[in-house]
């Protein structure tokens, strides 16, 4: 079994973060001999990064990253998924709402499609646990999203996907990326499959993210990621005779 890192992302999330770091550390325990939990704290203003440092002396896999200023989630991510150690990487959020247990059968299906060229399972959220105004804003910018890009993918906004590292490390990177992980992928020629996971209401906190703020930099995003699609070519290979002898 290839080596995993969980990745997370936090902002403020003090009211989450034990909980969720305890339940990943459970999960992982089951199935991986070789795991780690990388923490990122984009600069919370709560007691969210102490409470890692405390987390931190009982079990040993969490390592924390911990930024001097607010960075955004993208940013967040990438250091995360830079500084990992594991061949595979899964990705939560940080808010609890992703269900670490369905991380092992996004794994399995992603190495059982590894000779098809999948190189992302990508989580989707089937039954939100959401407010409705949040549900519909969702379905919406999904739909706008899949009718420029043609991702096929009904919920590249959800935090939950496992991944190889090396197929990260090889993406453009640009400020909250996040949000066009699938697309960006099958840019690079590589297959992203959906899958359904479960989704959790949220215990402690609020979002981070208001409408407004998705509405104007999610057009601006979506345009860049847009033009960058039409302005990349997979080369398809030809096999040459004699070659590999």
């Amino acid at each position: 079994m290839p080596s995993l890192s969980f990745v997370i992302p936090m902002h403020n999330e003090a009211g989450n973060c034990a909980a969720l770091i305890e339940e990943i550390a459970a999960t992982a325990a089951s199935r991986w001999d070789d795991y780690e939990i990388i923490c990122v704290d984009d600069a919370s203003t709560d007691n969210t990064l102490a409470l890692l440092q405390a987390l931190r002396q009982r079990i040993p896999q969490l390592e924390i990253i911990a930024f001097a200023a607010n960075c955004g989630q993208s940013t967040a991510l990438c250091a995360g998924v830079r500084a990992a150690r594991g061949e595979l990487i899964a990705t939560l959020d940080g808010d609890g709402q992703n269900d670490p247990a369905d991380v092992p059968a996004m794994v399995d299906l992603l190495l059982q499609k590894k000779e098809d060229n999948v190189q992302m399972i990508a989580g989707w959220r089937k039954k939100r646990q959401d407010t409705f105004w949040r549900h519909l804003c969702s379905r919406v910018a999904n739909a706008v999203r899949s009718f420029l890009l043609r991702d096929n993918t009904p919920d590249t906004g959800c935090g939950l996907k496992v991944f190889y590292r090396q197929t990260f490390m090889e993406l453009p990177w640009f400020d909250h990326m996040h949000r066009f992980l699938p697309s960006l992928v099958q840019r690079g020629g590589g297959r992203v499959i959906s899958m359904e996971v479960r989704h959790r209401p949220r215990r402690h906190g609020a979002s981070h993210y208001g409408t407004m703020d998705r509405l104007r930099v999610g057009i601006v995003d979506l345009l860049g990621v847009a033009w960058l699609q039409r302005r990349y070519r997979v080369p398809v290979l030809r096999e040459l005779p004699g070659a590999g002898r």
